[in-house]
């Protein structure tokens, strides 16, 4: 079966944004260009992890003599994005992602692929990396974009339930038992 490309070469909006109440949210990276707009699911973790890398990426292109390719240190302001998701709200879920540099444009460059049932349920690899690829997003977004990307992802992950003083695992609204550490 041929692979379904969502590709945004210069997308007007790119975030990480959430449905639901802390402790049960779903997250979502959302991509717009134009009319087309694809949502995908994926695990607050990835979220996580995919902010911190661009923003390693992004500080190690700053350091690179004469900085050619004009790496903001800081979101630019223009860029903040504070806006809810916009439907429809989710094209899959992702299992695995890359994520590259395009020393041609200047771009940070996004792969999300889907997670499938298949690899949960066969233990042999379907294409020799383990997923059946049927749809997958390919993102590439100039520096600032990136930089205000992962600023939005780092706060969106933040604002989820605040940790026990005391145990340090999350707190529910309803509730909290504490489970202190083995000592």
């Amino acid at each position: 079966m041929p692979t379904r490309v969502h590709e945004f070469s210069w997308p007007d909006r790119v975030v990480i944004g959430t449905i639901g109440l802390p402790g049960a949210r779903t997250f979502y990276l959302q991509v717009r260009a134009g009319a087309q707009i694809v949502s995908i699911a994926l695990e607050k973790q990835q979220s996580a992890v995919l902010a911190e890398k661009i923003d390693e990426m992004l500080d190690q292109l700053i350091t690179v003599d004469g900085n050619p390719f004009s790496v903001p240190t800081r979101t630019p302001i223009e860029l903040v994005d504070d806006d809810p998701l916009e439907p429809p709200l989710e094209q899959f879920r992702t299992g695995a992602m890359t994520l590259d540099w395009d020393p041609t444009t200047a771009q940070i460059v996004v792969e999300a692929y889907p997670l499938t049932d298949d690899d949960t349920e066969d233990d042999e690899p379907l294409d020799g990396i383990g997923t059946k690829e049927t749809e997958m997003m390919l993102v590439r977004m100039p520096v600032g974009t990136a930089r205000a990307f992962a600023k939005r992802t780092r706060e969106i992950v933040g604002a989820g339930r605040p940790l026990c003083p005391r145990c340090g695992y999350p707190m529910d609204a309803d509730g909290h038992e504490c489970t202190l550490p083995e000592v």
